[in-house]
């Protein structure tokens, strides 16, 4: 038990320090440019992409996107054969840790992105058999509503239903009081998600949101 719990913890720490290399304000610093200081004033994908156009985009999305797939798969290959009944778990705790890196990394005064290239992230690496409709939904809800945060939000939420569902039915090798363990880690990837998106929730109610293609307001 206490060799679990040395893992929980060694996995939030390392995930977090990977977390919170900040793909986009590196890249912008390369440039001469802060991103943090334009659009929405976050290091995170969209607004990389407003300030910077799509190159930037894209190198920010697959930088935060293989940071959580890396800190996820350190902890695969370490504990997958010493727990192979909760590894999901570590893994799970890692790419929670790599969230948080990206959302709150220390320092950038704790002000990152919104950590949804970096939950795709640890949703291909841990659940890849959710993958598939999680894109599937995220491209319907923008090409539809040109909302990039209605996508993202939607993702967090399909993810977390899809993980429950496969979860218990053993199609992810949980068991145990592990596979308890495993949900409640799933609802706080939701959680955060949807946390950090609260003024993108707002502004969607209030009709103000910013659209896919225009500036930031």
């Amino acid at each position: 038990m206490s060799k679990m719990i040395l893992a929980r913890i060694l996995a939030l720490v390392v995930g977090y320090f990977f977390g919170t290399f900040q793909t986009g304000y590196f890249y912008g610093k390369a440039h001469g440019i802060d991103v943090r200081e334009h659009g929405s004033g976050n290091s995170g994908t969209t607004n990389t992409l407003r300030t910077l156009g799509w190159k930037a985009g894209a190198v920010t999305f697959f930088g935060d996107l293989f940071k959580a797939i890396t800190a996820v798969l350190i902890f695969y290959f370490i504990y997958r054969n010493t727990y192979p009944q909760a590894v999901k778990c570590i893994e799970l705790y890692a790419g929670f840790g790599a969230v948080l890196g990206h959302n709150f990394p220390f320092f950038l005064s704790f002000k990152g992105g919104k950590g949804i290239a970096c939950t795709s992230g640890v949703i291909l690496a841990v659940c890849p058999i959710a993958a598939p409709i999680c894109l599937v939904l995220f491209i319907l809800a923008v090409a539809i509503t040109r909302y990039v945060s209605l996508g993202s939000i939607l993702v967090v939420i399909s993810f977390l239903i899809q993980a429950i569902v496969f979860n218990h039915m053993g199609l992810l090798g949980v068991s145990g009081n592990y596979a308890v363990e495993f949900d409640i880690l799933a609802a706080c990837f939701t959680a955060m998600a949807i946390w950090r998106h609260r003024a993108n929730i707002k502004r969607l109610l209030s009709g103000t949101e910013n659209k896919f293609g225009q500036k930031a307001k």
